[in-house]
């Protein structure tokens, strides 16, 4: 009798038996699937506690100046997340930023029409994603040493380039990217949206940004099922670094100028917010929204701890712990997953 019962998994987990056991796993299982509810779910009892302990959390200001920095990371974040799920990374995204940005306001300040400028910077993104791409995919160094040594160059080509000095002086025509509104929302709220939105939906639809789910899955049994995997690393990378351009073009014109020191620690934050949203280090997982997500709950426990007076410095010391628990978190889901 015990074996027909414990053959349906009939028995309760509590009791210790090999079913009660597996049915635990499932519903672990269901848990870390529904990886994006959980998300939302943990978002809306941050918002709710915060809007208990301060006044301030739910004015339009407050709220308008987290989605505005929000906007930026978010925009990043697209492109990190599709490298993370074809198994790499960039660690140069925020040097990125801050390059792109300034291409793009030196053209400005030299009298280029704007939308010449913005090409400007578009393309040194996008020569910068190729670079990457080149390296990482055609003469295979790793990821990391090579995004690594990219993010130095471009620091420090920065700094030649403009002696240490901000871009300022830029026109309204230009400056209204970031600060012009549309239906009483400010651009760059938007024009994240709108990426977000569009990139989500392709990743999960379209054919070809899915095939760097397979390639993150396993690369060797993409190769063999006819994928062009060096290519496809390639446009991912170009696409990242295009994307990084947009976020400085568009954080140039909020501030109205262009800052060497643009996009400092972005990389950090980025992947945190995507590994926060679903994605795995080791590849084939993750989603845009599930970054989106993770990168508004990073704002509002940044913005919680500003609200609350702590000092600034510990902004890293969160960022970083959050990263571990994240990693953490997908090795404990993957091991959940090996043993069902």
């Amino acid at each position: 009798m015990q074996v027909d019962r414990l053959a349906q998994g009939r028995f309760d987990w509590s009791t210790g038996t090999e079913a009660g056991r597996r049915t635990l796993r499932q519903r672990l299982l269901r848990l870390t699937d529904f990886r994006e509810f959980m998300l939302l779910l943990v978002i809306f009892m941050v918002a709710a506690v915060l809007s208990l302990v301060s006044e301030t959390f739910l004015t339009y200001a407050n709220l308008s100046a987290t989605l505005l920095g929000l906007s930026v990371e978010s925009i990043v974040a697209i492109g990190m997340t599709i490298l993370l799920v074809s198994g790499g990374f960039d660690l140069s995204v925020g040097a990125a930023v801050a390059l792109s940005g300034t291409t793009t306001a030196m053209a400005l300040v030299a009298g280029l029409p704007v939308p010449v400028a913005i090409l400007c910077g578009l393309s040194v993104g996008m020569l910068i994603g190729c670079v990457n791409g080149f390296f990482v995919a055609w003469i295979g160094i790793n990821p990391f040493i090579t995004t690594l040594g990219m993010m130095s160059l471009l620091r420090g080509t920065l700094m030649v380039v403009t002696d240490g000095a901000s871009v300022a002086g830029l026109p309204k025509s230009f400056t209204v990217i970031g600060q012009g509104y549309v239906m009483g929302v400010q651009c760059p709220i938007l024009i994240c949206l709108i990426l977000v939105i569009s990139f989500d939906l392709l990743l999960r639809y379209s054919r070809f940004l899915r095939q760097s789910y397979y390639i993150g899955g396993n690369e060797k049994a993409a190769i063999l099922c006819g994928i062009p995997v060096p290519w496809v690393k390639l446009f991912n990378y170009a696409l990242t670094g295009t994307l990084a351009a947009v976020a400085g073009i568009v954080l140039t014109a909020r501030m109205g100028g262009a800052s060497v020191t643009a996009g400092t620690g972005l990389e950090l934050r980025v992947i945190t917010a995507v590994v926060i949203g679903g994605a795995s280090l080791s590849g084939g997982e993750g989603t845009i929204l599930g970054a989106f997500l993770g990168s508004l709950l990073m704002a509002l426990v940044l913005n919680a701890l500003t609200l609350l007076g702590v000092n600034p410095n510990w902004n890293n010391v969160v960022v970083g712990a959050t990263l571990l628990c994240a990693v953490l978190l997908d090795v404990f889901s993957k091991r959940l997953k090996a043993g069902k």
